[in-house]
Order: structure tokens, then C-alpha cells, then sequence
């Protein structure tokens, strides 16, 4: 198999050459468009984006297609354009909008290709997505990440994946590029029950570590010290490493919006009280960054709820 990127006539006959040579045959794979939508809760659909994507393929596959044809006249095989559309917005609202909606990835989308939603949302729509698209001869996958801002500028995210284990596979190499750990969680929706209990676990630790760096500043403790002590023992985790130091710097810029937390966590209680499961802790973390929202907050990071525990002892929390 011989892969690349054509977007020129030199990579084209490189391609076509290469493969000739090697299998006698050409049996060509026209792959990938990657869309990355960016919403503040609405979908905010950038056109000249989408012409530069479809450019892109339009024109691979134009020159593959000069170059290859002539070829196969001789040596028989064919051209299979199979288009892997990823894309991950703000809310449920904008993931139906954008693969659902009258002119959305489904409508355009052909028989044989591939929509992959990474956008924390429902397990429900997921379901909803994968059916609609399996009735146009399409597969879809769920499959939202973990290990927030870090773990995308170093291609190290958790990608929890719901989906038909032939069709994650052939999307696997892709997932590999943004990720480290990639598992198969079931079927539709099954990612996004896996982000759910995701985003229980976060909940409740991020609670943990404000009140314990609030408890360490009124104890006169050297709270830089004492995550030398307790981060890599047993009361350790990523959060604490990651946002714990974040804390003490005063630096609260997002790695993950608290609008979008308090998203996830209320798709959480819903998903748990349509199980008829009570999940008090969780209830309770959302509350908090709700009013760390009303606060003025819901644009900065997770880690600031710090500051609404801090509100509620009086204490003036400045970069320790």
C-alpha cells in the first residue's frame, strides 16, 4: 500500500508509479476531509473552510485520477473515494445541526464513507446519528476525548470510541494521531457513556482539590511543597499535577470551559436519572460550577472553581 498527500501532479505520478511497479495493479483510496467546527453554542459554519477542504480532495483526486486511469485501461483496478469526516462542536444542539440538519455532513455525506463525532453530547443522539447514517449506506462513530488542553498539543488523548469495530479500524490510524489511548467501548453511544463517567470521575476530584489547596493555604502550608508530597502518592491524579500548580499561579484560562463541564455534567444526571440512579456527588459538582458560571466564570477553565469555594470562606485566593 502506498499512502500520501497529492497536491501537486508530481505526487500523483509518484503515487501511481510507485504503486504500479510494486503490485502490477492500482486500486486507489481517496481519503481524508477533517473538519473541526468551533461553536459557543451555536454552529458557526465557516464556508471558505468547507471550499478549502473540498478543494483539497476534489483536487487529489483529480490528479490521481489523470495519472491513474491511463493505467488501469491496462492494468484493471479501480478508484474508491471514501470521505472520513471528524468533527467536533460545543453541544448536543450543534451536533444535531451539523450531521442532522437539512444541509448538514449526512445530506452530503455518500455511500461508503465515514462521520466520526468527537463532541462530548448524548448517547442518545449518537445512537440517533449512527442510525440515520447506517440507513444511507454511511457508518458513524462516537468518539469524545479526555486529557483537555495538554493532551491535544501533545497528540496524548484518551479517545473513548462507540461504534462497528471493522469501521473504528479503519479509522484507527487517524485516532493515532491525536491520541495515545484508544479503546473500543461497544456499540453506538458507548463512547459517550464512557466520557459521561469520565466527567463523573473529574467532578468530584476537582472539588477535592480546591477545598484540600484551600485547607492547605488557611494551615499556613507551603502549598507548592505540599504537592511535592501528595501528587505522587496515593491522593495523586492528572488533575491534580496538571491543574493543581494552575491554581496556585492564578492562571485560569481554559483547558476545558467551565460552560462546557457544566454541559457534561448535566448530560451525566440526565443519562443517571433515566437509569433511575442517584448520583448525589455529581449533583452537587454541578451546582457549584453552576455558580461559578453565574460568577462570571464560564469562559475560563475547570480549575477555576477554586475560586467560588474560596467565596464561600471569605478567602482572597491570589497566585500563591
Amino acid at each position: 500500500m502506498v499512502e500520501g498527500d497529492v497536491s501537486a501532479s508530481k505526487d500523483a505520478e509518484r503515487m501511481v508509479k510507485e504503486t504500479t511497479k510494486v503490485f502490477g495493479r492500482l486500486n486507489i483510496l481517496v481519503n481524508n476531509a477533517g473538519v473541526n467546527y468551533k461553536s459557543g453554542g451555536t454552529v458557526e459554519t465557516d464556508e471558505d473552510g468547507w471550499d478549502v477542504v473540498m478543494n483539497i480532495n476534489v483536487k487529489g483526486i483529480y490528479l490521481v485520477s489523470r495519472f491513474a486511469v491511463p493505467k488501469m485501461e491496462n492494468t484493471g483496478g479501480s478508484i474508491i473515494n471514501m470521505a472520513s469526516i471528524f468533527g467536533i462542536v460545543g453541544y448536543p444542539v450543534d451536533v444535531r445541526s451539523v450531521y442532522l440538519g437539512e444541509h448538514g455532513v449526512l445530506a452530503g455525506a455518500g455511500a461508503g464513507g465515514i462521520l466520526v463525532d468527537m463532541t462530548t453530547s448524548e448517547p442518545s443522539l449518537a445512537v440517533e446519528i449512527y442510525q440515520a447514517a447506517r440507513a444511507k449506506g454511511v457508518a458513524a462513530v462516537d468518539a469524545p476525548v479526555s486529557g483537555g488542553d495538554v493532551g491535544a498539543r501533545n497528540a496524548t488523548l484518551s479517545i473513548m470510541v462507540g461504534g462497528d469495530e471493522d469501521v473504528v479500524e479503519r479509522v484507527r490510524p487517524l485516532f493515532e494521531v491525536m491520541g495515545k489511548t484508544v479503546v473500543l467501548q461497544g456499540g453506538p453511544g458507548a463512547g459517550q457513556h464512557t466520557k459521561a463517567l469520565n466527567q463523573i470521575l473529574v467532578a468530584s476530584g476537582m472539588i477535592a482539590i480546591s477545598e484540600a489547596l484551600l485547607y492547605g493555604f488557611r494551615a499556613g502550608l507551603d502549598l507548592r511543597t505540599v504537592l511535592d508530597s501528595v501528587a505522587p502518592g496515593a491522593a495523586g491524579s492528572w488533575a491534580l499535577s496538571n491543574y493543581g500548580p494552575r491554581m496556585l499561579d492564578g492562571n485560569f484560562e481554559p483547558g476545558f470551559l467551565v460552560e462546557h463541564f457544566v454541559k457534561d455534567m448535566g448530560i451525566a444526571l440526565e443519562e443517571a436519572k433515566r437509569m433511575n440512579l442517584a448520583l448525589p456527588g455529581l449533583a452537587l459538582a454541578q451546582q457549584l460550577y453552576v455558580a461559578l458560571k453565574a460568577q462570571g466564570y464560564g469562559r475560563k477553565g475547570t480549575q477555576s472553581l477554586v475560586l467560588a469555594l474560596a467565596s464561600l470562606s471569605a478567602v482572597d485566593w491570589q497566585p500563591r
